[in-house]
């Protein structure tokens, strides 16, 4: 599948910088990068126009922008068709922690029953990543109080021992997320018009991940950008970051140093201080070592 959209100059920044550690090691005229995530391969033009191609193709690109040939009706038939999502009772779940080199991985799936979506309106609850971390750390333990919610963290100690060429993110991503939501429904039985994930992989490629495990949950739908649409997706996303920032913030208490969140070049220069001061070892305890920041940082460094 190929899908191309077309970025303004601010999203193209942010492209460059969440692919960084991820791009191909060749030059091609016109293009400011190429990179490889997952089962995509992401090609940014410098005209601005940016090329998917892969089975999740428009998954990843609807994290950035809109396909080009969606019309203007189209686009206000997919709002209304949304408004369904919003406007019900859901058990949704969303991750956090996935693109940190430092920190665990956290996936939450939540329970909002429609006569709580008046307070969550009022608490201010949308996507995490648009919520600054004073208002997270804020309103997170309120929406604790109210809904019911199953979390679950991944240490990147345990991320390291799971990974392998056969266990990639996506895979440890959808067991996650099919951990917490069996559970919920398993334990609360909540009266729901839709459990929804916020789509990372094509429906069919989701529960392939899943082969082997015992108990699975189904009837999931999938969608792109779920956390702006659904108030339990949004609610995981703000729960998964809270839990997320504590751990943060254990690590670095821990190690006696600040550690900065991403994968930027800011995160190679610590990761030479935690080697020097600690080792190898405490590394790949605390970091996530399949990212090429540890390439970066240990071939930077004399053992």
């Amino acid at each position: 599948m190929n899908v191309v959209i077309k970025v303004n100059d601010e999203v193209k920044e942010k492209m460059i910088e969440y692919y960084k550690d991820k791009v191909r090691d060749k030059v091609i005229p016109y293009v400011v990068f190429q990179a490889q995530e997952e089962d995509t391969v992401i090609t940014l033009y410098e005209s601005g126009k940016c090329m998917f191609q892969g089975t999740s193709a428009d998954v990843d690109a609807a994290m950035w922008g809109t396909i080009l040939d969606n019309t203007k009706e189209k686009k206000e038939e997919q709002k209304k068709a949304d408004q369904k999502y919003y406007n019900c009772s859901a058990v949704g779940s969303d991750e956090v922690g996935t693109g940190d080199y430092f920190g665990p991985i956290v996936v939450t799936a939540c329970y909002v029953p429609k006569e709580k979506i008046s307070f969550l309106e009022g608490l201010g609850v949308g996507d995490s990543k648009k919520i600054d971390d004073n208002k997270i750390l804020k309103i997170a333990p309120e929406i604790a109080k109210r809904i019911k919610y199953r979390s679950v963290i991944l240490s990147n100690k345990e991320y390291n021992e799971k990974y392998t060429k056969d266990v990639n993110m996506n895979k440890i991503k959808a067991i996650m997320h099919n951990r917490v939501l069996y559970q919920l429904m398993q334990e609360e039985k909540p009266n729901i018009d839709y459990i929804i994930v916020d789509e990372f992989a094509r429906e069919a490629r989701y529960y392939e991940y899943l082969n082997g495990i015992g108990t699975i949950q189904r009837n999931i739908t999938f969608m792109t950008k779920a956390e702006d649409k659904n108030l339990a997706v949004a609610c995981g996303s703000i729960i998964s970051r809270y839990l997320f920032l504590k751990e943060f913030d254990k690590i670095c208490d821990e190690i006696h140093i600040p550690l900065p969140k991403g994968a930027g070049k800011d995160v190679d220069s610590i990761g030479e201080e935690v080697v020097e001061k600690y080792g190898k070892d405490k590394l790949k305890e605390i970091a996530k070592f399949n990212f090429k920041n540890t390439d970066r940082i240990l071939h930077t460094l004399v053992f």
